[in-house]
């Protein structure tokens, strides 16, 4: 069965976001592990960990994903950015470990007014000197951005080439988003656009890499650099691109997460029913 989840709250506990999305009907799950907005980090205890494997493997709920701070910026210019961001990394990787969790979702960061070349060169670098640091059991997933000023991932080929310069064993593959790369310029709204997008992974990583899918709508238009979220088939892409994205032989089989706007649990609820209803 297609694995499809939403990005789920820890509130009260990362042992408390499984029977949330079990509530919801999820088969899968993303979640952040720590305030996104915010540097302190620490361990998880061990009950809780305990109980979160505990209740995933009776509920076989698969794969986990945790997404990882929206402050950290592997890219930056400023060394001491960079070496915060390399720490918290570890830190997620760390964190996986223990709960037992699969992969750990990565946005590499932004050139902040550099040059891009220059920028992923940094990134390729830190993320070669946490690749030293240890072994872990999760895999980082980098994710494509949405072709903001300053983003260095947007495309495919910016994405491989990271991947490419750094030592196998950290890096497992890429997770998709469907908002950021309409956004970046690739139109999937058309099938030239939609073939566009699995033409370049089949070329540059391969589809054996391609571990999630971001399943959401945009509040911007194809190439408007944008990075606005929207409720399936309420916006700029539409319900007939995400119809077609989702019943993509290409895409059969990859994990479905949404993190579409939510304000309570309806929201959820209604956009996963229209994703259960687009893939029948």
């Amino acid at each position: 069965m297609r694995r499809l989840g939403v990005h789920i709250s820890i509130a009260g506990g990362i042992e408390k976001s499984i029977p949330r999305a079990l509530e919801l009907g999820c088969t899968t799950m993303q979640f952040f592990s720590h305030n996104p907005r915010g540097w302190a980090v620490s361990g998880r205890g061990k009950d809780e960990c305990a109980t979160f494997r505990k209740l995933r493997k009776e509920h076989d709920l698969t794969p986990v994903f945790i997404h990882t701070s929206y402050l950290i910026n592997l890219a930056s210019p400023d060394r001491r950015l960079i070496e915060k961001s390399a720490q918290m990394v570890v830190e997620e990787l760390n964190i996986a470990d223990s709960l037992g969790v699969e992969y750990v979702v990565l946005h590499t960061g932004s050139a902040s007014g550099d040059d891009p070349g220059d920028a992923r060169n940094r990134a390729i670098d830190c993320l070669t000197g946490i690749a030293g640091k240890g072994r872990w059991k999760a895999g980082l997933l980098l994710e494509n951005t949405a072709g903001e000023r300053g983003d260095i991932t947007s495309r495919i080929a910016e994405v491989a080439e990271i991947i490419d310069n750094v030592p196998e064993g950290l890096i497992s593959g890429v997770c998709v988003d469907t908002c950021h790369a309409f956004a970046a310029g690739y139109d999937l709204k058309t099938a030239a656009g939609r073939g566009t997008l699995t033409d370049e992974i089949d070329r540059y990583l391969g589809r054996a890499q391609l571990k999630l899918i971001h399943l959401n709508d945009a509040k911007g238009d194809a190439g408007s650099g944008l990075d606005r979220h929207e409720h399936i088939g309420e916006g700029k892409l539409g319900i007939k691109a995400i119809k077609a994205i989702v019943t993509d032989p290409f895409f059969e089989d990859i994990p479905l997460v949404l993190e579409t706007p939510k304000k309570s649990d309806d929201d959820d609820i209604r956009n996963l029913e229209r994703v259960r209803k687009l893939a029948k």
